[in-house]
Protein backbone atom coordinates (compact mmCIF):
# COMPACT_ATOMS: atom_id res chain seq x y z
CA UNK A 1 0.00 0.00 0.00
CA UNK A 2 2.13 3.37 -1.11
CA UNK A 3 1.58 6.14 1.41
CA UNK A 4 -1.75 8.73 1.60
CA UNK A 5 -0.63 12.02 -0.14
CA UNK A 6 -1.61 15.09 1.01
CA UNK A 7 -4.25 16.89 -0.77
CA UNK A 8 -3.75 20.95 -0.03
CA UNK A 9 -7.11 21.48 -0.89
CA UNK A 10 -8.63 19.32 1.86
CA UNK A 11 -6.77 21.15 4.43
CA UNK A 12 -8.20 24.40 6.15
CA UNK A 13 -5.73 27.10 5.78
CA UNK A 14 -4.63 29.31 8.50
CA UNK A 15 -4.53 33.47 8.38
CA UNK A 16 -1.49 34.17 7.16
CA UNK A 17 1.19 35.87 9.76
CA UNK A 18 2.94 39.26 8.83
CA UNK A 19 6.60 39.07 8.28
CA UNK A 20 8.48 39.21 11.60
CA UNK A 21 11.76 40.19 11.22
CA UNK A 22 14.65 39.43 8.88
CA UNK A 23 18.37 38.37 9.85
CA UNK A 24 21.39 39.73 7.86
CA UNK A 25 24.54 38.14 7.33
CA UNK A 26 28.01 38.99 5.22
CA UNK A 27 30.60 36.50 3.49
CA UNK A 28 33.10 37.54 1.53
CA UNK A 29 31.24 37.19 -1.48
CA UNK A 30 27.83 38.04 -0.57
CA UNK A 31 25.22 39.42 1.55
CA UNK A 32 22.63 37.26 3.19
CA UNK A 33 18.88 38.16 3.97
CA UNK A 34 17.05 35.77 5.73
CA UNK A 35 13.54 36.62 5.87
CA UNK A 36 11.60 35.11 8.73
CA UNK A 37 7.86 33.94 7.68
CA UNK A 38 5.20 31.90 9.46
CA UNK A 39 5.57 28.11 9.04
CA UNK A 40 3.77 27.49 5.83
CA UNK A 41 1.18 24.35 6.34
CA UNK A 42 -0.22 22.54 3.48
CA UNK A 43 -2.74 24.85 1.39
CA UNK A 44 -0.50 28.05 2.39
CA UNK A 45 -0.19 30.18 -0.66
CA UNK A 46 3.26 30.45 -0.67
CA UNK A 47 3.71 32.04 -3.79
CA UNK A 48 1.86 35.43 -2.16
CA UNK A 49 4.09 34.98 1.16
CA UNK A 50 6.96 35.22 -1.07
CA UNK A 51 6.21 38.47 -2.51
CA UNK A 52 4.66 39.54 1.10
CA UNK A 53 8.32 38.83 2.44
CA UNK A 54 10.13 40.49 -0.48
CA UNK A 55 8.48 43.53 -0.84
CA UNK A 56 10.46 46.18 -0.32
CA UNK A 57 13.66 44.44 0.37
CA UNK A 58 14.74 42.26 -2.66
CA UNK A 59 16.94 44.11 -5.21
CA UNK A 60 17.44 44.27 -8.94
CA UNK A 61 20.55 40.88 -9.50
CA UNK A 62 19.73 39.13 -5.85
CA UNK A 63 19.01 35.76 -5.82
CA UNK A 64 15.96 34.74 -4.16
CA UNK A 65 16.60 31.00 -2.61
CA UNK A 66 13.69 28.92 -1.54
CA UNK A 67 13.59 25.99 0.46
CA UNK A 68 12.75 22.70 -1.45
CA UNK A 69 11.52 21.70 2.09
CA UNK A 70 9.10 24.79 2.45
CA UNK A 71 7.52 24.22 -0.84
CA UNK A 72 6.91 20.67 -0.64
CA UNK A 73 4.84 21.11 2.51
CA UNK A 74 2.71 24.38 1.23
CA UNK A 75 1.58 22.41 -1.76
CA UNK A 76 0.70 19.20 -0.17
CA UNK A 77 4.24 17.55 -1.49
CA UNK A 78 4.24 15.29 1.34
CA UNK A 79 2.80 11.73 2.63
CA UNK A 80 1.53 10.09 5.86
CA UNK A 81 3.95 7.39 6.78
CA UNK A 82 1.57 6.00 9.63
CA UNK A 83 -1.26 3.50 7.44
CA UNK A 84 1.81 2.24 5.19
CA UNK A 85 1.46 -1.44 4.93
CA UNK A 86 5.20 -3.30 5.30
CA UNK A 87 6.99 -5.47 3.51
CA UNK A 88 9.87 -7.82 4.55
CA UNK A 89 12.63 -5.71 3.40
CA UNK A 90 11.26 -2.78 4.73
CA UNK A 91 11.39 -4.57 7.95
CA UNK A 92 15.04 -5.96 7.80
CA UNK A 93 16.38 -2.64 6.65
CA UNK A 94 15.31 -1.27 10.12
CA UNK A 95 15.14 -3.98 11.97
CA UNK A 96 18.64 -4.77 11.39
CA UNK A 97 20.63 -2.83 8.27
CA UNK A 98 20.18 0.58 10.59
CA UNK A 99 20.97 -0.89 14.13
CA UNK A 100 23.83 -2.98 12.54
CA UNK A 101 25.15 -1.98 9.31
CA UNK A 102 25.27 1.70 10.25
CA UNK A 103 25.72 1.53 14.14
CA UNK A 104 28.86 -0.52 13.85
CA UNK A 105 30.30 -0.22 10.74
CA UNK A 106 29.59 2.62 7.95
CA UNK A 107 28.83 5.31 10.56
CA UNK A 108 32.36 4.86 11.19
CA UNK A 109 33.09 4.57 7.67
CA UNK A 110 31.36 7.76 7.14
CA UNK A 111 33.28 9.83 10.08
CA UNK A 112 29.43 10.47 10.88
CA UNK A 113 29.05 11.82 14.86
CA UNK A 114 29.19 9.84 17.45
CA UNK A 115 25.46 11.06 18.82
CA UNK A 116 24.44 10.16 15.35
CA UNK A 117 25.69 6.87 15.11
CA UNK A 118 24.39 6.03 19.03
CA UNK A 119 20.97 7.19 17.34
CA UNK A 120 21.26 4.22 14.79
CA UNK A 121 21.65 1.74 17.53
CA UNK A 122 18.35 2.39 18.51
CA UNK A 123 16.63 2.88 15.36
CA UNK A 124 12.79 2.45 15.97
CA UNK A 125 11.62 -0.52 13.77
CA UNK A 126 7.97 -0.02 13.49
CA UNK A 127 8.19 3.47 12.38
CA UNK A 128 11.59 3.17 10.87
CA UNK A 129 10.15 0.67 9.04
CA UNK A 130 7.47 2.73 7.75
CA UNK A 131 9.86 5.13 6.68
CA UNK A 132 11.85 2.45 4.80
CA UNK A 133 8.99 1.06 3.31
CA UNK A 134 8.08 4.62 2.09
CA UNK A 135 11.40 5.13 0.77
CA UNK A 136 11.25 1.66 -1.23
CA UNK A 137 8.28 2.76 -2.85
CA UNK A 138 9.24 6.33 -3.91
CA UNK A 139 13.32 5.97 -4.65
CA UNK A 140 14.29 2.33 -4.87
CA UNK A 141 16.42 0.15 -2.92
CA UNK A 142 19.58 2.05 -3.45
CA UNK A 143 18.36 4.71 -1.85
CA UNK A 144 16.23 3.11 1.01
CA UNK A 145 19.88 1.95 1.94
CA UNK A 146 21.17 5.73 3.23
CA UNK A 147 20.87 6.19 6.96
CA UNK A 148 18.54 9.33 6.40
CA UNK A 149 16.89 11.42 3.54
CA UNK A 150 16.37 8.50 1.37
CA UNK A 151 15.86 9.74 -2.18
CA UNK A 152 15.09 13.15 -0.74
CA UNK A 153 12.61 12.01 1.72
CA UNK A 154 12.83 13.88 4.93
CA UNK A 155 10.69 14.09 8.07
CA UNK A 156 12.03 17.14 9.96
CA UNK A 157 10.09 20.09 10.51
CA UNK A 158 6.59 18.16 9.74
CA UNK A 159 4.36 16.74 12.38
CA UNK A 160 3.31 13.31 13.22
CA UNK A 161 4.48 10.50 11.02
CA UNK A 162 4.10 13.50 8.23
CA UNK A 163 7.42 13.55 5.88
CA UNK A 164 8.28 15.58 2.64
CA UNK A 165 9.13 14.33 -1.23
CA UNK A 166 10.90 15.98 -3.62
CA UNK A 167 9.33 18.33 -5.95
CA UNK A 168 8.55 16.97 -9.37
CA UNK A 169 8.32 20.28 -11.25
CA UNK A 170 10.80 22.42 -9.35
CA UNK A 171 12.10 23.98 -12.28
CA UNK A 172 8.49 25.39 -13.37
CA UNK A 173 7.76 27.18 -9.84
CA UNK A 174 11.54 28.58 -9.37
CA UNK A 175 10.35 30.31 -13.31
CA UNK A 176 6.69 30.92 -11.81
CA UNK A 177 8.59 32.75 -8.70
CA UNK A 178 10.56 34.87 -10.73
CA UNK A 179 8.06 35.70 -13.11
CA UNK A 180 5.67 36.83 -9.97
CA UNK A 181 8.69 39.10 -8.67
CA UNK A 182 9.15 40.61 -11.82
CA UNK A 183 5.45 41.07 -12.38
CA UNK A 184 4.38 42.11 -8.61
CA UNK A 185 7.45 43.78 -7.15
CA UNK A 186 9.06 45.12 -10.59
CA UNK A 187 12.28 43.55 -9.49
CA UNK A 188 14.76 41.57 -12.39
CA UNK A 189 16.20 38.44 -10.11
CA UNK A 190 17.37 34.79 -9.96
CA UNK A 191 15.48 32.32 -8.21
CA UNK A 192 16.84 28.89 -6.87
CA UNK A 193 15.16 26.64 -4.94
CA UNK A 194 17.77 24.69 -2.67
CA UNK A 195 17.56 21.42 -0.59
CA UNK A 196 20.06 20.74 2.51
CA UNK A 197 20.70 17.55 1.50
CA UNK A 198 24.47 17.62 0.12
CA UNK A 199 26.50 17.42 -3.10
CA UNK A 200 30.31 16.14 -3.04
CA UNK A 201 32.95 18.11 -5.08
CA UNK A 202 36.09 16.56 -6.31
CA UNK A 203 37.84 19.39 -8.06
CA UNK A 204 35.34 19.94 -11.06
CA UNK A 205 33.54 17.04 -10.24
CA UNK A 206 30.17 17.28 -8.50
CA UNK A 207 27.91 14.41 -6.83
CA UNK A 208 24.54 14.06 -5.19
CA UNK A 209 22.82 10.76 -3.37
CA UNK A 210 19.24 12.72 -4.07
CA UNK A 211 17.81 13.04 -7.33
CA UNK A 212 16.92 15.51 -9.57
CA UNK A 213 19.73 18.38 -8.98
CA UNK A 214 20.69 21.27 -11.44
CA UNK A 215 22.33 20.42 -14.26
CA UNK A 216 26.10 20.06 -14.27
CA UNK A 217 25.56 17.86 -10.88
CA UNK A 218 25.17 14.28 -10.81
CA UNK A 219 23.22 12.00 -9.41
CA UNK A 220 23.35 8.25 -9.31
CA UNK A 221 23.94 5.28 -7.19
CA UNK A 222 22.26 6.80 -3.50
CA UNK A 223 23.94 4.99 -0.87
CA UNK A 224 27.18 4.76 -2.54
CA UNK A 225 27.38 8.35 -3.61
CA UNK A 226 26.69 9.33 0.26
CA UNK A 227 29.25 6.45 1.09
CA UNK A 228 32.30 7.71 -1.31
CA UNK A 229 31.79 11.39 -0.28
CA UNK A 230 31.67 10.81 3.22
CA UNK A 231 34.65 8.30 3.40
CA UNK A 232 37.04 10.74 1.45
CA UNK A 233 35.64 13.84 3.60
CA UNK A 234 34.62 15.97 -0.08
CA UNK A 235 33.74 19.23 0.15
CA UNK A 236 30.23 19.36 0.77
CA UNK A 237 27.57 21.96 -0.11
CA UNK A 238 23.97 22.16 -0.01
CA UNK A 239 22.27 21.04 -3.31
CA UNK A 240 20.12 23.77 -5.70
CA UNK A 241 17.49 21.83 -7.63
CA UNK A 242 16.13 24.34 -9.63
CA UNK A 243 17.48 27.30 -11.06
CA UNK A 244 15.80 30.51 -12.99
CA UNK A 245 17.16 33.63 -14.57
CA UNK A 246 20.81 32.93 -14.83
CA UNK A 247 22.93 30.62 -16.76
CA UNK A 248 25.99 30.89 -13.53
CA UNK A 249 28.31 27.82 -13.15
CA UNK A 250 27.56 25.10 -11.07
CA UNK A 251 30.38 25.68 -8.64
CA UNK A 252 28.77 29.66 -8.17
CA UNK A 253 25.24 27.77 -7.82
CA UNK A 254 26.85 25.32 -4.81
CA UNK A 255 28.32 28.54 -3.09
CA UNK A 256 24.97 30.44 -3.34
CA UNK A 257 23.11 27.39 -2.41
CA UNK A 258 25.50 26.62 0.88
CA UNK A 259 25.34 30.43 1.43
CA UNK A 260 21.65 30.71 1.69
CA UNK A 261 21.40 27.04 3.64
CA UNK A 262 24.07 28.85 6.31
CA UNK A 263 21.74 31.79 6.52
CA UNK A 264 18.64 29.81 6.61
CA UNK A 265 19.17 27.27 9.46
CA UNK A 266 17.36 24.35 10.49
CA UNK A 267 13.82 25.71 11.79
CA UNK A 268 12.87 23.34 14.60
CA UNK A 269 15.80 20.53 13.94
CA UNK A 270 18.30 19.69 11.51
CA UNK A 271 16.48 15.42 11.86
CA UNK A 272 13.23 14.00 13.41
CA UNK A 273 15.25 13.59 16.25
CA UNK A 274 16.07 17.11 16.88
CA UNK A 275 12.92 18.14 16.41
CA UNK A 276 11.43 15.68 18.89
CA UNK A 277 14.24 16.10 21.25
CA UNK A 278 13.49 19.79 21.02
CA UNK A 279 10.47 19.54 21.94
CA UNK A 280 10.31 16.74 23.75
CA UNK A 281 8.34 14.58 22.66
CA UNK A 282 8.61 11.71 20.81
CA UNK A 283 9.73 11.18 17.24
CA UNK A 284 6.06 11.23 16.09
CA UNK A 285 4.29 13.46 18.21
CA UNK A 286 5.50 17.12 17.28
CA UNK A 287 2.51 18.74 16.18
CA UNK A 288 1.62 21.48 13.43
CA UNK A 289 1.35 24.05 16.83
CA UNK A 290 4.29 23.02 17.80
CA UNK A 291 6.36 24.06 14.40
CA UNK A 292 4.22 26.61 14.35
CA UNK A 293 6.28 28.10 17.38
CA UNK A 294 9.52 28.07 15.75
CA UNK A 295 10.92 30.47 13.77
CA UNK A 296 10.98 29.43 10.52
CA UNK A 297 13.22 31.24 7.58
CA UNK A 298 12.10 29.17 4.26
CA UNK A 299 13.29 32.79 2.27
CA UNK A 300 16.81 33.81 1.51
CA UNK A 301 17.90 36.81 -0.40
CA UNK A 302 21.70 36.11 -1.41
CA UNK A 303 22.83 39.35 -2.79
CA UNK A 304 26.43 39.44 -4.46
CA UNK A 305 29.00 42.23 -3.00
CA UNK A 306 30.53 44.44 -5.96
CA UNK A 307 33.68 44.36 -6.59
CA UNK A 308 35.90 47.18 -6.07
CA UNK A 309 37.82 48.34 -9.29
Amino acid sequence: MFPLYLNPLQVKQRPTQALKDTTKSASKDYETIALVTGYWRPGENYMQQIIKALKGKVQDGDIVTVSEKAISTATGNIADEKPIELSTLARFLAGFWMPTAWAHILGTFCHLRKRTVNRFKTYPVEEGSKHKQLALNEAGFLQALMHGSEGGIDGSNLPYAYVSLTLKNAQEIAEQTREKIHTDLGKNVVVMIVDTDKTYTYHNFHFTPRPNPIRGIQSRGGVCAYLLGRFLKLKTRSTPIALSGSSISTETALQIAETANKARGYGAGRNVWDMAEAFGVALTEVTWEMLEEVEHKPIVIVRPRRKNT
